[in-house]
């Protein structure tokens, strides 16, 4: 009898405080359960309880838009999601280096041993010339000299490499 009486005058009220007719809806709900709990204390002003219900609305109302306001605090507070950038151009990459690679070490095992390995010293792992004579037991000059034959081998059975790769797919 309460809510059939009452009802509309509280959901209107909850409308004007939320200017929303979902929020209001279920602010009603939610009144009529509180003053169902709360039956022994409900106060009768004019012998109707409407002004009860309305101070209840209020405060579901602003009970809501306190744990709302919390719900927000809380997710400023956790750290912004970054975005994560696309693995598949990574791993594409990857790919791509992986077959260039291969087709440089080819190139590569093609050279005498001694190229070879003044070229895996010097121009891959860095290493200064005089270090790389110590390592392999020959002078400066020499492994220089190794370094020089090694890069102008490679420029051409790069080229040569780069003009079938060119004929084989078609560009």
């Amino acid at each position: 009898m309460l809510f059939d009486r009452h009802a509309r005058a509280v959901y209107n009220h909850c409308f004007r405080l939320t200017a929303s007719w979902a929020a209001a809806e279920d602010h009603v709900q939610t009144t009529f359960l509180t003053a169902w709990r709360k039956r022994d204390q409900v106060r009768i002003e004019q012998d109707s309880a409407l002004p009860w219900l309305l101070a209840v609305a209020t405060n579901v109302v602003r009970n809501d838009r306190r744990s709302v306001l919390r719900k927000l605090r809380l997710f400023r507070r956790v750290a912004t999601e970054t975005t994560v950038p696309d693995h598949a151009d990574d791993v594409a990459g990857r790919v791509d280096d992986q077959r260039q690679m291969s087709i440089v070490l080819a190139a590569v095992n093609r050279l005498p041993r001694n190229q070879r390995e003044a070229l895996a010293l010097c121009v891959w792992s860095g290493i200064s010339y005089p270090e790389a004579a110590a390592a392999l037991g020959i002078t400066e000059g020499s492994v220089r000299a190794r370094v020089s034959k090694a890069k102008s081998r490679l420029t051409e059975l790069l080229a040569t490499e780069q003009q079938v790769v060119t004929v084989v797919e078609g560009r």
